[in-house]
């Protein structure tokens, strides 16, 4: 485990400074169904008629409201005190996550908009406050059911619907402050070469190169505790890189290691940032040497094939819906994971909430990362997707635990890409975006059927009976040639495009449900544990009995709202016997 980088609670575990403050907690609220705020002038003071608990949406129980219906203009409201002491500093107002418009105000004053309702993002508020005293802040947040929004599993319509649930309106995760020199790291990219044995920091330092800065940044890497390397550069410009192997004995004999399920290594790395001698930012991240590719039809990682054993996860909690109740609820859905036989989750139709990541990358829990679909295709659909994705992969990036990008699933968003050119050509133009920025990791396009340019073949068959899934997929042949169809007609490939050796993977299949008349699974309800577990165990063996495929995701780790089809219930209690599960999914691999 990383524990230099670790703060509990800290929203953005992956690049860390000690001098930074939670807004989350009591908030003034108003709801403005109208929209007439901003012309009634609220940002000069709200007026606010409830409360309400940040960062959990006004739809839950744990934001104090509890109110499911849909309010497309939300505002927020919090006085903040800003200490005399740092007022030479700039100060940074974060938000991890606002569904899906967000306009902000500081004492009155307009500072910015941020679209998108999975992404982070930040302003520099320093321009609007007064330090030594109190200062409001207040925030408008639209949202909409236009399904040219990316909104993942939120419903567009009035009530709830098949897999469909109660919306997210407005911050569902953290907000906070910071406080950094006027002059400071952005960001850093981390790129490990694992048959190198080196690893490239791209740094971003805004303003780096006017006169007079005379900047050095100097990078400590440590493993439990121990200093690897230590190299320092002079920052002349805003974006600056440097590759450095690790293959270093200055600190005597080293032995390699890299990160992986069964021991997720990780680095400790310190980057340090010097004006004229004087240091001026600090931060603490990590990074994990490992590397995914394909070879032969098969996921590699670190160089050697890969079963991938993974579970379906929404993302979803009982009384805070997409919002973890805590970092305690995080550790113990992945510590349930382990606990079933499964090695990785593919997160559906949500980005996560970065302490997730965090901790998938200190017990090495493998992650595909999934965006939030829109269901309709339009050039509104297409340029917000594509700013959002970019946003989250580049945020994202440094995550070891993410070994797959997913940016499309099941046609959501692009309902006849089976044959329509233009829908093709934006899943192309989405992938070849994906993989210039992130050239390292695998591309799925899109999960499920109707496959375009993926690099990995994934199919969802909800296939009740073990030995009919063994008849269908007998023939791999028939299955990569189009000839093969499955859940109501779908077939692996859009047309125009053919087979071209990748990985084949089932990433869904189950959801399996008790007997009951109050929610769904896919498929007959079960009426018993001995049922369940046959069941499970017959189509879970018949995937496992195939050469060709390379790993499966079982529909899903929890229930969600009306969906009951989850291994545990929703308030993450086990519905069957999870000792048989596990060895299950051990059984043959």
């Amino acid at each position: 485990m990383t524990t230099q980088s670790y703060i509990k609670d800290y929203p953005r575990p992956q690049f860390v400074r000690d001098n930074w403050t939670s807004l989350n907690g009591e908030w003034d609220f108003r709801f403005d169904d109208d929209d007439l705020g901003e012309q009634a002038n609220w940002p000069q003071g709200l007026q606010a008629d409830r409360r309400i608990r940040v960062p959990f949406t006004y739809e839950t129980e744990a934001s104090g409201i509890c109110d499911p219906s849909f309010h497309p203009q939300v505002w927020y409201e919090k006085e903040i005190d800003l200490p005399a002491h740092v007022s030479e500093k700039r100060v940074l107002l974060h938000f991890q996550a606002v569904d899906y418009a967000a306009k902000v105000w500081i004492n009155g004053r307009y500072v910015g908009m941020h679209k998108g309702g999975y992404a982070a993002f930040a302003f520099d508020i320093t321009p609007y406050v007064t330090f030594g005293s109190s200062n409001r802040v207040t925030v408008k947040a639209e949202d909409s059911m236009d399904c040219a929004q990316p909104r993942g599993k939120q419903r567009w319509q009035k009530d709830s619907f098949e897999c469909f649930y109660v919306q997210t309106t407005g911050i569902w995760q953290t907000v906070w402050l910071e406080y950094v020199e006027p002059t400071h790291m952005e960001s850093v990219k981390i790129t490990p070469d694992f048959d190198q044995r080196s690893v490239s920091f791209e740094y971003h330092v805004p303003g780096a190169g006017q006169a007079g800065q005379e900047l050095q940044l100097k990078t400590v890497i440590r493993m439990k505790g121990k200093v690897v390397k230590t190299f320092s550069i002079d920052i002349d410009r805003a974006w600056m890189q440097m590759s450095v192997s690790l293959l270093h004995e200055a600190n005597g004999p080293w032995k390699f290691i890299a990160w992986a399920p069964e021991h997720p290594n990780l680095f400790d790395v310190e980057f340090i940032l010097y004006r004229q001698g004087v240091e001026i930012d600090r931060v603490l991240s990590y990074f994990g040497m490992r590397k995914i590719s394909i070879e032969n039809g098969k996921v590699l990682l670190n160089n050697a094939p890969i079963y991938q054993r993974l579970i379906l996860d929404q993302g979803y909690w009982k009384d805070s819906h997409l919002t973890p109740p805590s970092e305690e609820a995080i550790l113990e859905d992945i510590d349930w994971i382990f606990a079933m036989g499964y090695n990785g989750v593919r997160k559906h139709m949500k980005i996560e909430d970065q302490r997730f990541l965090y901790w998938c990358d200190v017990k090495g829990l493998l992650v595909w990362s999934e965006m939030a679909a829109t269901f309709e295709f339009n050039d509104q659909a297409v340029e917000s997707f594509k700013n959002e994705w970019v946003e989250i992969v580049r945020q994202n990036y440094n995550h070891p635990s993410i070994v797959t990008w997913v940016p499309f699933n099941e046609s959501w968003g692009i309902p006849n890409v089976l044959r329509n050119k233009h829908q093709q050509q934006f899943t192309e133009a989405i992938y070849h975006l994906t993989k210039s920025i992130d050239p390292y990791r695998p591309v799925i396009v899109n999960d499920g059927w109707e496959h375009t340019v993926s690099d990995i073949l994934t199919l969802h068959d909800y296939e009740e009976d073990g030995e009919r899934f063994l008849l269908r997929y007998r023939d791999k042949e028939q299955v990569v040639g189009n000839r093969i169809a499955f859940n109501n007609l779908k077939y692996a490939l859009a047309e125009g495009y053919g087979y071209r050796g990748q990985p084949i993977i089932i990433s869904e299949y189950g959801g399996i449900a008790f007997q009951s008349d109050k929610g769904w699974g896919y498929g007959n309800q079960v009426g018993s544990e001995e049922a369940f577990l046959e069941r499970f165990r017959s189509i879970t063996e018949a995937i496992q009995a195939f050469d060709y495929i390379s790993g499966y995701c079982y529909t899903q780790i929890t229930d969600v709202q009306q969906e009951i089809n989850g291994l545990l219930t929703e308030d993450r209690k086990p519905k069957v016997n999870l000792e048989t599960i596990r060895k299950i999914n051990l059984s043959s691999r």
